[in-house]
């Protein structure tokens, strides 16, 4: 018998005893190479891979999407062996596998009398499939709540592997077609075709609301979230502080330099950058707003690495830029065009995300026009950007038309007070109106 190795839940961060199965990157049956991504898990900070811990085929998958799974825990495991000699294409399994069922010409040279071929050769009783040579344990799964067979179900997955998003998308299509009849018809009869909904009918139908409902449990990621928010809002005295920006300085910088500036860093120039830089120089005037308590004291900090709010695959993530106010413009473009391309694929590292004394947060990428961020603890400080838009204001008497922006300040008003405050977002304000003050140090 072949020797198999457990695959088993890595330890994947300090505190961390419980983790959420993303989605696995190779099926059951499937060969892996020794090092090879098997099965993404989500844990509160992070996607964490899950490599290969050797070469062979992988087998008894414990554990399917969105399900969880303790640290140390065995998730699956691989039956050690040389690289099969199809050079990549997925093996047929054993037909010993206790979850998979021998296909209807298993026995025989031809199809079975009981599962006739449909009018295209090699289909099953559905049309738009072939016959499942394995079952996913999550397929499984869901055919047994819906009371159906494998043969019902068209397999799509390599191999001739049945998935679960094949029983769910038959489920969906079976409920918007008309009832089809339970066994399969003999061989020799044709089948009719299904008689046509009358007006009637179709009406009675399309007046029945839906009102199905979905569970899903919450993703590691929006559970940390959850718990870190209601604790900010329950242990921190939070206030927001309000102003606006005439945007109009820094865009006509960007109109002017962004085609130079990518040229030469080869990143665009964002508004990020300016209100990064400009935080900096704000939290050196009102260092409360970088500072935290810790238990009785207030600790200040001397350097200012600054968390961006990026949207990625499973939700809002705080990566952090580390030592801002050593970063050029570019450092940060680049830094945060890093960030967001790893949020997308769900590959930030925890490391990433710990830490942080200070976030800026863009609502206005979504078109928010004005919101209250909170803080993200034990910070003491979030700056909240908006939606950039033409509003009239006066301007030396006049009235003129420039883009604005609404910007807030939530702040912790057990160590930072509304005068400090206040005073760190005048700064935000002077320093992007007049971008120039970054480099005169005014």
């Amino acid at each position: 018998m072949s020797e198999s190795i457990n695959v088993d839940v890595p330890t994947v961060g300090e505190s961390i005893s419980e983790v959420q199965i993303g989605q696995w990157l190779k099926q059951e049956g499937d060969w892996v190479k020794d090092g090879e991504d098997l099965v993404e898990i989500e844990t509160e900070k992070a996607s964490v891979q899950i490599p290969a811990p050797g070469s062979g085929f992988l087998e008894n998958i414990q554990k399917a999407s969105e399900e969880f799974a303790l640290v140390g825990e065995t998730i699956a495991s691989i039956r050690l062996s040389d690289a099969p000699a199809s050079n990549g294409t997925p093996p047929k399994e054993p037909a010993a596998s206790a979850s998979a069922e021998p296909s209807p010409s298993a026995s025989s040279g031809g199809p079975s009398a009981s599962n006739p071929p449909a009018a295209g050769g090699g289909a099953t009783a559905t049309t738009g499939g072939t016959t499942a040579s394995f079952i996913m344990p999550a397929a499984k799964r869901l055919l047994e709540e819906h009371g159906l067979s494998q043969n019902q179900v068209p397999a799509t997955g390599p191999g001739g592997r049945l998935l679960k998003e094949d029983v769910l998308a038959f489920v969906r299509n079976r409920g918007n077609a008309p009832a089809a009849p339970a066994a399969p018809k003999p061989a020799a009869s044709v089948p009719s075709p299904a008689p046509r909904p009358t007006a009637s009918t179709s009406l009675v139908a399309e007046s029945v609301p839906n009102r199905s409902e979905e569970v899903k449990p919450l993703s590691m990621l929006r559970r940390t979230i959850a718990a870190r928010l209601v604790e900010a809002q329950q242990t921190a005295a939070l206030l927001t502080t309000f102003n606006e920006i005439d945007m109009q300085p820094v865009m006509a910088i960007r109109k002017k330099y962004k085609d130079a500036f990518a040229e030469r860093h080869g990143v665009k120039l964002g508004f990020m950058s300016f209100f990064a830089k400009a935080s900096v120089e704000a939290l050196r005037r009102y260092p409360l707003v970088n500072a935290e308590i810790r238990d009785d004291n207030i600790v200040y900090r001397h350097y200012h690495d600054i968390g961006v709010a990026i949207g990625g695959g499973k939700g809002l993530v705080v990566p952090i830029l580390r030592n801002v106010e050593r970063m050029s413009f570019a450092d940060v473009e680049a830094g945060i065009s890093e960030f967001a391309r790893q949020a997308g694929e769900n590959r930030l590292q925890p490391a990433d995300l710990i830490g942080g004394t200070f976030t800026i947060s863009n609502g206005g990428v979504y078109g928010s026009l004005l919101s209250t961020p909170i803080v993200n603890p034990p910070q003491s400080g979030i700056l909240g950007l908006h939606s950039i838009q033409e509003r009239p204001v006066a301007i030396d008497g006049n009235v003129v038309i420039r883009p604005m922006m609404y910007v807030a300040l939530t702040y912790d008003h057990r160590i930072v007070d509304g005068r400090e405050a206040v005073g760190f977002l005048k700064t935000i304000k002077e320093i992007i109106e007049d971008p120039s003050r970054l480099f005169l140090e005014l």
